[in-house]
């Protein structure tokens, strides 16, 4: 099995059918029969069309499991479901995002939405701060090809009391290393309360090969991943969740390079890493998440002196794996059954109020709101590689909004949930819109009296 990222330009959506439907027909048009999309992102987009980037699995018939059901599959949500304010908050990996493109810090910002909604969703690489996971008592920790799924109508998800999470991990050459990841996971179980029903060592590691596509996202290279999915598919009745620790391969260099950078440089693990949860969730219907294995002693005790504050987490942690077991603990059980969409236990796409993500962000979930009809914030505070204008997308009116920083995304979300029009509580306030209809011919009209628009 290979997981591997693929660069392809789709002509413009010539604005007939839906926008998601042309994006699935034409990327599967560029797939082999046995190729499995498993990540899709829209790097940049104009007039000429878009470039997307696709992270793709080779192979997966190899594993003797049903074939996934795609990514791009999509159940339009009837109603919304308006009894809860339930948002859903996103900072793609590996995009070098401003906030939330180092070592979950995106956490302040996710704190702060969660304080004006009753649940907030979100994934790994918003809150994930290596040893550290300060996931707000309101939030729901899901993999984000979940969260895709989720938007897109496809699952449902249950909260649960707690997770039987697996542990496995790469037979390091030094023992040290992989007693670092046990002892992690025996603090997770002294302290957080964690079920842990086992460690899983596999003596012929999968190869995880950090890149950087042409649009500077880190992406990767997954070889062996057929000796993960075996030792899963044998313990599947052992485990309600999956943390993977794994090596990644970097360039010389790299590892210092990062640190050094003062947080000008996108992190090269997350992308491979994504790419990696993905494919398990997809294929075990199973929350996942990953943290690296150091090469050696000398990279786990490293030190850099003082750091970017963005990365000081991963500065001052030696393997980089609790901040995965505390959010697997709680992380929600993934629900595929359509029936059980309706029971009130699980949270469907009815139940998602709005999204907010980067500004520039089209991926599935983007895609995915649109058609569902849920608003989207997009934040321009948050800057990252994506080269896309969101106000070229087909949004309803009154579906997308822009917000400078998170701080104004929380006045939007609050304003949605009250239902009060943005326009209402700013000034000037605009004149009423009024328009007749005249012998087939259509006119715009508008009088003013004492300040309220009438109709003449």
């Amino acid at each position: 099995m290979l997981l591997s990222e693929r660069e392809i330009h789709i002509p413009a959506w010539n604005g007939k059918g839906s926008v998601l439907a042309y994006l699935n027909e034409t990327i599967y048009d560029s797939l082999s029969a046995d190729e499995v999309p498993v990540r899709f992102v829209v790097t940049d987009s104009g007039s000429d069309g878009y470039h997307c980037e696709l992270g793709v699995l080779g192979g997966s018939e190899s594993a003797h499991m049903p074939p996934p059901r795609s990514i791009f599959d999509f159940e339009q949500r009837e109603v919304e479901n308006t009894g809860n304010f339930n948002a859903v908050m996103i900072v793609p990996t590996g995009i070098g995002a401003e906030i939330g493109g180092h070592a979950g810090d995106a956490t302040p910002a996710a704190r702060l939405l969660a304080e004006a909604c009753d649940k907030l969703i979100t994934h790994p690489n918003v809150v994930n701060a290596s040893d550290i996971n300060e996931l707000p008592e309101n939030g729901l920790y899901v993999e984000g090809s979940v969260i895709s799924r989720l938007l897109m109508g496809t699952v449902g998800l249950s909260e649960v009391r707690s997770n039987r999470v697996l542990l496995v991990i790469d037979e390091h050459e030094d023992e040290r290393i992989s007693e670092l990841m046990i002892s992690s996971a025996s603090a997770a179980r002294a302290t957080l309360g964690l079920d842990c029903p086992g460690v899983v060592k596999i003596d012929s590691p999968i190869y995880m090969r950090a890149e950087y596509s042409s649009s500077g996202r880190a992406v990767g290279r997954v070889e062996g991943l057929e000796r993960l999915v075996e030792a899963l598919c044998d313990r599947r009745p052992q485990f309600d969740a999956v943390a993977i620790v794994s090596g990644i391969d970097i360039s010389e260099g790299l590892h210092k390079e990062y640190f050094q950078s003062g947080g000008e440089m996108i992190n090269p693990w997350g992308g491979v890493e994504a790419m990696l949860t993905h494919s398990i969730s997809m294929l075990f219907d199973v929350p996942s998440a990953h943290a690296p294995m150091a090469e050696d002693m000398e990279e786990a005790n490293a030190l850099f002196g003082r750091v970017d504050p963005r990365m000081s987490a991963e500065a001052i942690s030696s393997c980089c794996l609790h901040c995965v077991l505390k959010g697997l603990h709680r992380s929600p059980r993934i629900i595929t059954d359509s029936m059980l969409f309706t029971h009130p236990a699980v949270l469907t796409a009815a139940d998602i109020s709005c999204l907010v993500i980067p500004d520039g962000c089209v991926g599935l979930p983007t895609i995915a709101a649109l058609e569902q009809g849920i608003p989207v914030i997009a934040v321009r505070e948050n800057e990252n590689r994506m080269k896309n204008d969101l106000q070229r997308l087909p949004f309803a009116p009154g579906r997308l909004f822009m917000a400078e920083n998170y701080l104004e995304a929380v006045g939007i979300m609050t304003s949605i949930k009250a239902g009060v029009a943005l326009s209402s509580v700013r000034r000037p306030l605009q004149e009423t819109k009024v328009t007749s209809e005249r012998g087939g011919s259509r006119t715009k009209e508008s009088a003013k009296v004492d300040g309220t628009a009438t109709v003449t």
